[in-house]
């Protein structure tokens, strides 16, 4: 953490088109600040983001024998950040299959004040319950369907720089406003089995994401452009 996250935070300064006041942003807005695809602007970075053992870490949990590099993204909740409303990550990916997980990981301490993550349990089982675009809307939908169904929420609190937490594509999550003076720097890295296709995008956030993270392939394509490398098993050579 302590080589990765000066570079990181070089790079989401440099890259962020927010430059605006927290208390100027909608909801989705003042819940961080999102950069992505930095594996391919710095070494550093592309070493973390595509490192075996993280790769091998997630294929385990997914129960594949091999996974690719969806995209990589830095979520930096700056101080005085707002929550990040009930979603789920799957409803923005154009892909024809749910094995994909994304790892979460603090590049600093994550204290108790601000929280880590909050998810609910067993969700990733569920499918799409209609959370759609992270907002005030899916806040108060998700909260409506845990009352209805009694569904039940849990965090892992403080974390330490370097900890992490992997959660499903379908899994409903949310976290906590960041009443701190201090940014809480997370990066991510998402996965997807390796063999997935191209699905037809739902709607322009799908659309958005075959463009950006996926080469521009055509629907019913691989994933296997050069903005999805092989990450495990590790490539000969």
């Amino acid at each position: 953490m302590a080589a990765v996250r000066p570079v990181v935070e070089r790079l989401v300064v440099e890259r962020t088109h927010e430059r605006r006041p927290v208390d100027e942003r909608d909801t989705y807005g003042a819940a961080f600040l999102q950069v992505g695809d930095l594996w391919r602007h710095d070494e550093t970075v592309r070493a973390f983001v595509c490192a075996p053992r993280f790769a091998s870490a997630a294929a385990t949990l997914l129960g594949v024998e091999g996974v690719r590099l969806y995209h990589d993204q830095a979520l930096f909740k700056e101080p005085r950040g707002g929550h990040t409303p009930w979603h789920q990550d799957q409803y923005y990916w154009p892909l024809d299959t749910t094995d994909t997980i994304t790892m979460w990981m603090p590049l600093a301490e994550v204290t108790e004040e601000v929280g880590s993550m909050v998810f609910v349990t067993g969700s990733h089982l569920l499918g799409d319950l209609g959370a759609g675009h992270i907002s005030d809307r899916s806040q108060a939908a998700i909260d409506r369907l845990i009352e209805e169904r009694g569904l039940t929420t849990d965090t892992h609190g403080s974390l330490e720089a370097g900890d992490a937490t992997f959660h499903a594509g379908w899994t409903l999550h949310s976290a906590s406003p960041n009443p701190s003076g201090a940014m809480r720097p997370v990066m991510t890295v998402i996965y997807v089995a390796d063999g997935a296709r191209v699905a037809e995008p739902t709607g322009p956030a799908q659309e958005y994401d075959r463009m950006a993270w996926l080469g521009g392939r055509e629907p019913g394509e691989p994933v296997d452009s050069d903005q999805n490398p092989l990450l495990w098993p590790p490539v000969e050579g």
